[in-house]
């Protein structure tokens, strides 16, 4: 870790997570659809709240990147294009498939716009100008692996959003999901993205990737156990033996 103001904007990204954790055990953050709810302020289509707040995770990042000694070489270019597969699609692909007519209060869309500036920093600098990450890298068994836990997360997420929408497109109102990972939690999805950057942190094997996974667990955790707790209330035939978020444990 580098000495200097940079190892503060990591500690103060693990201080987050912490503090995001403990807050959203006790509210529920009303991003919109099931949990959307007045008293938060004033609201913006949730398609337009997901762009805004998600494009500086991509944009910014490349940005970041592009200020670091590092950014032409071939492995930091690799975490770059597995960073921007996520991204794009978050920001630019996953809000224009959304159901329209949800709403997003401005306070949360600003939250995680000041969130995505500050993982964006750390994690782009780190990659292309603090971290070492020599071709021999790629020989390594840690980047391997976190590029098939990394790929394995984005199918999960995009499939279990997929399976969502179309349900959704159906018609009828909110129904219990089925198939997929559905067969053993409530929130797949949110699954699927942690061990996405679970993935990160294995094959970047920093303390930035690190940070960014335990914000993630931080930050979905607490919605995946709201939302397994909002079907078992709604649905009185719920399957009984699926759990929130780890299936068979959770």
């Amino acid at each position: 870790m580098p000495e200097g103001p940079y190892r503060w904007f990591v500690y103060a990204e693990l201080a987050l997570a912490a503090v995001t954790f403990v807050a959203l055990l006790f509210v529920v953050a009303p991003y919109g659809g099931r949990h959307g709810r007045g008293g938060w302020g004033p609201t913006v289509p949730a398609r337009v709240g997901w762009v805004v707040m998600e494009a500086p995770a991509s944009i910014l990042f490349v940005v970041f990147y592009l200020l670091g000694s590092h950014r032409f070489e071939p492995v930091p270019l690799l975490f770059l294009a597995l960073w921007l597969v996520h991204y794009v699609y978050r920001a630019f692909v996953y809000p224009f498939l959304m159901r329209s007519g949800s709403r997003m209060p401005v306070l949360v869309m600003l939250l995680a716009i000041g969130f995505n500036l500050l993982n964006a920093w750390v994690n782009a600098r780190w990659i292309s100008e603090y971290g070492d990450y020599p071709v021999a890298w790629l020989a390594d068994g840690r980047f391997w692996a976190g590029v098939v836990l990394f790929a394995g997360g984005l199918a999960l997420n995009v499939r279990s959003d997929r399976t969502l929408r179309l349900l959704r497109r159906s018609g009828g109102g909110y129904r219990i999901p089925w198939g997929g990972g559905f067969r053993y939690v409530s929130s797949p999805n949110y699954l699927g993205e942690m061990i996405e950057w679970t993935g990160w942190a294995v094959a970047t094997w920093s303390l930035a990737g690190a940070s960014f996974a335990l914000y993630t667990f931080a930050n979905l955790a607490p919605r995946a156990f709201a939302n397994h707790r909002w079907y078992r209330e709604t649905f009185p035939d719920y399957p009984p033996e699926r759990r929130a978020l780890i299936p068979f444990v959770l």
